[in-house]
């Protein structure tokens, strides 16, 4: 029997803790503690641990990456402003060497040009964007099937 690899970090960049707050046209109408408990039913219901972070802090973000050897088995990432240019967190996403799904709330592909940029996708295994709260329930499920032996 293989072992089981079901511990995923969702990790939530700058801006993300002010949801309920933002553009709701864009990002909904959730608040981030709501996003989490959402997210939090679709990862059990896929018999997923999620442990959740969010920082404003880029060095923070990388820093985080880094500690999670050992830790959990894939990551679930929404680097928000990041996505588009933060190669220190590309880089360290890359060190983390596990399996990631990217997703955002909004359609970054139907947004501002620069928005449709992301320096972390390479490293995806998928990305999921425009579904709102339920593009993270597909990026968790496509994560699970990356996690499934």
């Amino acid at each position: 029997m293989g072992v089981v690899r079901n511990r995923v970090e969702v990790m939530h960049g700058v801006n993300l803790d002010a949801l309920g707050r933002r553009e709701p046209r864009h990002y909904g109408d959730l608040t981030y503690k709501q996003l989490e408990v959402r997210v939090g039913e679709f990862g059990r219901a896929l018999d997923l641990e999620l442990r959740f972070f969010q920082s404003n802090s880029e060095g923070e973000f990388v820093e985080h990456l880094h500690r999670l050897e050992g830790m959990a088995d894939g990551i679930l990432i929404n680097p928000g402003a990041w996505t588009h240019y933060s190669w220190a967190i590309h880089d360290a996403l890359e060190i983390a060497g596990l399996p990631s799904v990217e997703v955002h709330l909004s359609d970054v592909e139907h947004r501002e040009p620069w928005r449709r940029v992301s320096v972390v996708s390479d490293l995806c295994v998928a990305t999921v964007s425009g579904q709102g709260l339920e593009g993270y329930r597909e990026a968790l499920a496509r994560l699970r099937q990356e996690l499934t032996p």
